[in-house]
Protein backbone atom coordinates (compact mmCIF):
# COMPACT_ATOMS: atom_id res chain seq x y z
CA UNK A 1 0.00 0.00 0.00
CA UNK A 2 1.25 3.48 -0.87
CA UNK A 3 -0.17 6.79 0.24
CA UNK A 4 0.26 10.07 2.04
CA UNK A 5 1.02 10.10 5.77
CA UNK A 6 -1.05 12.45 7.91
CA UNK A 7 0.94 12.87 11.10
CA UNK A 8 -0.46 13.49 14.56
CA UNK A 9 1.14 13.47 18.01
CA UNK A 10 0.82 11.47 21.23
CA UNK A 11 -2.33 10.76 23.24
CA UNK A 12 -4.78 11.33 20.39
CA UNK A 13 -8.05 10.52 22.10
CA UNK A 14 -11.34 9.47 20.56
CA UNK A 15 -12.75 13.00 21.07
CA UNK A 16 -9.97 14.35 18.86
CA UNK A 17 -10.52 11.61 16.27
CA UNK A 18 -14.26 12.31 16.26
CA UNK A 19 -15.67 15.09 18.46
CA UNK A 20 -18.49 13.95 20.72
CA UNK A 21 -21.08 16.25 19.15
CA UNK A 22 -21.20 13.86 16.16
CA UNK A 23 -22.14 10.77 18.18
CA UNK A 24 -25.77 11.24 17.11
CA UNK A 25 -24.71 9.87 13.71
CA UNK A 26 -23.84 6.26 13.00
CA UNK A 27 -23.22 6.10 9.26
CA UNK A 28 -19.68 5.94 7.95
CA UNK A 29 -20.15 8.67 5.35
CA UNK A 30 -21.35 11.33 7.81
CA UNK A 31 -18.81 10.38 10.47
CA UNK A 32 -15.95 10.47 7.94
CA UNK A 33 -16.60 14.17 7.25
CA UNK A 34 -15.60 14.93 10.85
CA UNK A 35 -12.65 12.55 11.21
CA UNK A 36 -9.68 14.20 13.01
CA UNK A 37 -11.67 17.44 13.15
CA UNK A 38 -10.39 17.97 16.69
CA UNK A 39 -6.94 18.79 15.28
CA UNK A 40 -7.43 19.44 11.57
CA UNK A 41 -10.84 20.58 10.38
CA UNK A 42 -9.77 20.03 6.76
CA UNK A 43 -8.55 16.45 7.25
CA UNK A 44 -11.56 14.82 5.57
CA UNK A 45 -11.04 16.95 2.45
CA UNK A 46 -7.27 16.36 2.30
CA UNK A 47 -7.27 12.64 3.08
CA UNK A 48 -7.59 10.40 0.04
CA UNK A 49 -8.45 6.71 -0.16
CA UNK A 50 -5.36 4.72 0.72
CA UNK A 51 -3.70 7.40 2.88
CA UNK A 52 -2.33 6.71 6.35
CA UNK A 53 -2.63 8.24 9.78
CA UNK A 54 0.72 8.21 11.58
CA UNK A 55 0.94 9.04 15.28
CA UNK A 56 2.98 8.73 18.44
CA UNK A 57 2.00 6.85 21.56
CA UNK A 58 -1.41 5.98 23.00
CA UNK A 59 -3.46 6.62 19.86
CA UNK A 60 -7.19 6.15 20.47
CA UNK A 61 -7.20 6.70 24.22
CA UNK A 62 -10.35 7.95 25.91
CA UNK A 63 -13.83 6.58 25.50
CA UNK A 64 -14.63 3.20 24.01
CA UNK A 65 -16.95 4.42 21.27
CA UNK A 66 -16.74 2.71 17.89
CA UNK A 67 -17.63 5.96 16.11
CA UNK A 68 -13.95 6.99 16.06
CA UNK A 69 -12.59 4.04 14.04
CA UNK A 70 -15.72 4.10 11.85
CA UNK A 71 -14.90 7.72 10.92
CA UNK A 72 -11.32 6.70 10.07
CA UNK A 73 -12.55 3.86 7.87
CA UNK A 74 -15.05 6.15 6.15
CA UNK A 75 -12.33 8.71 5.43
CA UNK A 76 -10.54 6.06 3.34
CA UNK A 77 -7.53 5.64 5.62
CA UNK A 78 -5.90 2.32 4.70
CA UNK A 79 -4.34 1.90 8.15
CA UNK A 80 -3.26 3.78 11.24
CA UNK A 81 0.41 3.48 12.15
CA UNK A 82 1.46 4.53 15.64
CA UNK A 83 4.01 3.89 18.35
CA UNK A 84 1.23 2.38 20.49
CA UNK A 85 -2.56 2.20 20.74
CA UNK A 86 -5.11 2.23 23.52
CA UNK A 87 -6.24 -1.39 23.86
CA UNK A 88 -10.00 -0.86 23.53
CA UNK A 89 -9.48 1.34 20.47
CA UNK A 90 -7.32 -1.41 18.98
CA UNK A 91 -10.14 -3.90 19.41
CA UNK A 92 -12.83 -1.54 18.10
CA UNK A 93 -10.75 -0.71 15.03
CA UNK A 94 -10.29 -4.40 14.25
CA UNK A 95 -14.01 -4.98 14.75
CA UNK A 96 -14.88 -2.36 12.12
CA UNK A 97 -12.06 -3.34 9.73
CA UNK A 98 -9.38 -0.68 10.27
CA UNK A 99 -5.83 -2.09 10.41
CA UNK A 100 -3.63 -0.71 13.20
CA UNK A 101 0.12 -1.16 12.98
CA UNK A 102 2.41 -0.67 15.97
CA UNK A 103 5.72 0.63 14.67
CA UNK A 104 8.16 1.87 17.33
CA UNK A 105 10.07 4.94 16.11
CA UNK A 106 7.70 5.75 13.25
CA UNK A 107 6.77 9.22 14.50
CA UNK A 108 10.41 10.32 14.36
CA UNK A 109 10.89 9.15 10.77
CA UNK A 110 7.73 10.39 9.05
CA UNK A 111 6.61 13.96 8.47
CA UNK A 112 3.14 15.21 7.61
CA UNK A 113 2.53 14.83 3.88
CA UNK A 114 5.29 12.25 3.27
CA UNK A 115 4.58 9.48 0.80
CA UNK A 116 5.15 6.13 2.48
CA UNK A 117 4.70 2.48 1.59
CA UNK A 118 3.41 -0.29 3.84
CA UNK A 119 4.23 -3.92 3.11
CA UNK A 120 1.78 -5.93 5.22
CA UNK A 121 3.22 -9.27 4.12
CA UNK A 122 6.75 -8.49 5.26
CA UNK A 123 5.91 -6.18 8.17
CA UNK A 124 7.81 -3.21 6.80
CA UNK A 125 7.16 0.48 6.22
CA UNK A 126 9.32 2.43 3.78
CA UNK A 127 9.53 6.15 4.57
CA UNK A 128 9.91 9.00 2.10
CA UNK A 129 13.72 8.91 2.69
CA UNK A 130 13.83 5.19 1.95
CA UNK A 131 14.31 4.20 5.59
CA UNK A 132 12.73 0.91 6.65
CA UNK A 133 10.67 0.58 9.82
CA UNK A 134 9.46 -2.82 10.91
CA UNK A 135 6.20 -3.53 12.64
CA UNK A 136 4.81 -6.66 14.21
CA UNK A 137 3.01 -8.51 11.45
CA UNK A 138 -0.66 -9.17 12.07
CA UNK A 139 -1.63 -12.81 12.57
CA UNK A 140 -3.46 -14.53 9.68
CA UNK A 141 -6.85 -14.65 11.47
CA UNK A 142 -6.69 -10.89 12.08
CA UNK A 143 -5.76 -10.21 8.47
CA UNK A 144 -8.78 -12.27 7.45
CA UNK A 145 -11.07 -10.21 9.71
CA UNK A 146 -9.66 -6.96 8.25
CA UNK A 147 -9.85 -8.20 4.65
CA UNK A 148 -13.54 -9.02 5.15
CA UNK A 149 -14.25 -5.50 6.43
CA UNK A 150 -14.51 -6.28 10.14
CA UNK A 151 -15.65 -8.85 12.65
CA UNK A 152 -19.36 -8.93 11.69
CA UNK A 153 -18.64 -9.65 8.01
CA UNK A 154 -15.98 -12.17 9.00
CA UNK A 155 -18.44 -14.06 11.20
CA UNK A 156 -21.20 -13.93 8.57
CA UNK A 157 -18.85 -15.48 6.02
CA UNK A 158 -17.51 -18.08 8.46
CA UNK A 159 -20.72 -20.15 8.28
Amino acid sequence: MKGTAWKFGNDIDTDIILPGRYLIYTDEETLSKHCMEGLDDEFSEKCKDGDFIVAGTNFGCGSSREHAPISIKGAGVSCVIAESFARIFYRNATNVGVPLLEAPGISELVENGDEIEVDMENGCITTANGEKVTFKKLPPFMLEILEQGGLIEYLKNKR
